[in-house]
């Protein structure tokens, strides 16, 4: 039983280590974060996007987007990006079986954030000539 406590923090603690935050998308980028005017650095310091925006502010911002379309219109092609609400699907599992004088356990740990549809979309970037054009939030 100890070994499966031990997979089981094991395998949370990679989750929380593969997660992308705030912090660590800045500093990742953080030649690039200080080379932008003042006021875009607190905004996405505030974890928020603005028209104007390129690309790399607005991954550093709000992270890797869930879903990436392309629009085209008679006014011309675009792409989206659009972000979940937050909600993530995780499932953690514990098995644990005898038989004839033997037993067996076993433990895992499944992260999926893209599991939920178009309806669990909480912001929409669209870019044109690799600018933000539009920022479409759902309505509360």
């Amino acid at each position: 039983m100890k070994r499966c406590l031990f997979l089981l923090i094991a395998a949370g603690s990679l989750l929380v280590a593969g997660c992308s935050t705030l912090e660590s998308r800045i500093s990742a980028q953080q030649a690039q974060f200080d080379s932008w005017p003042a006021d875009v650095r607190e905004k996405i310091q505030a974890g928020r996007i603005d028209i104007g925006f390129s690309p790399e502010q607005v991954r550093v911002a709000l992270g890797e987007p869930t879903r990436k379309y392309q629009r085209t219109t008679a006014a011309g092609s675009s792409e989206v990006w659009a972000y979940a609400g937050g909600r993530v699907g995780l499932s953690l599992g514990i098995g644990v079986g005898s038989a004839r004088g033997s037993s067996a356990y076993a433990g895992g740990v499944a992260y999926e954030p893209t599991t939920y549809g178009a309806d669990d979309e909480a912001v929409r970037v669209v870019f044109e000539d690799g600018k933000v054009t539009s920022v479409e939030r759902r309505a509360k």
